[in-house]
């Protein structure tokens, strides 16, 4: 997992919950990287899953809510980092329905070792998005973190309901459908 998700993560850990809270999760997680992390660096993912666990134990919120807030998070690293990305696309729809076929593409240019979660459009057209999440490390929430904020970014509403293809959560279908 590429750095810019420790850092980042981190990083919002802090501003939520203290620095405290952070020495105390990394402390505990006894992490083969210290908690000291490169945004460019590569990490094992299993740092993330101590990291959020821990961090669920501190605070007593359960760990799908903590990558759900994550996700909301990120969404301003991405803004700030990759400006242009939101200039392209004139529409949420159309900038979620081009994150495997545009944006990741993008991203594996840069990060050729990043290993990312595969969307599979099912059906695509203005008013109803469904799209396919794919990841052995199930952070669905965290892409739908994302794609709430993409909403609010582009001043649309939209309702998103997932449903889980398998029990892992691996494989998550968002239908997303503008509000009339």
């Amino acid at each position: 997992m590429k750095g810019i998700v420790f850092t980042e993560f981190l990083e919002m850990v802090e501003k939520k919950f203290g620095i405290e809270t952070v020495d105390t999760i990394i402390v505990e997680s006894n992490l083969k990287s210290e908690g000291a992390y490169t945004s460019v660096g590569t990490y094992d993912f299993w740092e993330m899953q101590n990291l959020l666990a821990n961090l669920s134990k501190q605070t007593t919120i359960d760990i799908n809510s903590l990558i759900h807030s994550y996700g909301l998070y990120f969404f301003d690293s991405l803004k700030n980092g990759y400006p242009y990305i939101f200039n392209y696309y004139k529409t949420a729809f159309e900038l979620i329905a081009g994150i495997e076929k545009h944006i990741h593409v993008q991203v594996r240019k840069i990060y050729p070792d990043a290993e990312l979660p595969y969307f599979i459009n099912h059906e695509e057209d203005d008013s109803k998005l469904v799209i396919e999440y794919q990841s052995e490390r199930a952070m669905y929430a965290f892409a739908q973190g994302l794609m709430e904020r993409t909403l609010e970014h582009y001043n649309e509403k939209a309702t998103i309901k997932k449903e889980f293809l398998n029990d892992k959560g691996t494989k998550v279908l968002f239908t997303l459908v503008k509000n009339a």
